[in-house]
């Protein structure tokens, strides 16, 4: 799988993941947010550790000159 984000694509999604999952372990969110922001958070994770993100590729966003 070829990586598809930039280092600060990656440091972004994880600092936004890391803020909402002590959001909720501050007992600041709740109920259907915290589960929304919760599946979020792990998908935020898990895109940022492999480095691909899938809704990159169905985007028309410009395509580097190689």
């Amino acid at each position: 799988m070829k990586k598809n984000m930039h280092v600060i694509d990656r440091i972004l999604r994880t600092l936004l993941a890391i803020t909402i999952i002590l959001l909720y372990l501050g007992n600041m969110i709740n109920g259907a947010a915290a589960i929304i922001l919760g599946i979020i958070a792990v998908v935020f994770l898990v895109t940022s550790a492999l480095g691909f993100c899938p809704l990159y590729t169905v985007l028309p966003f410009p395509k580097k000159k190689e």
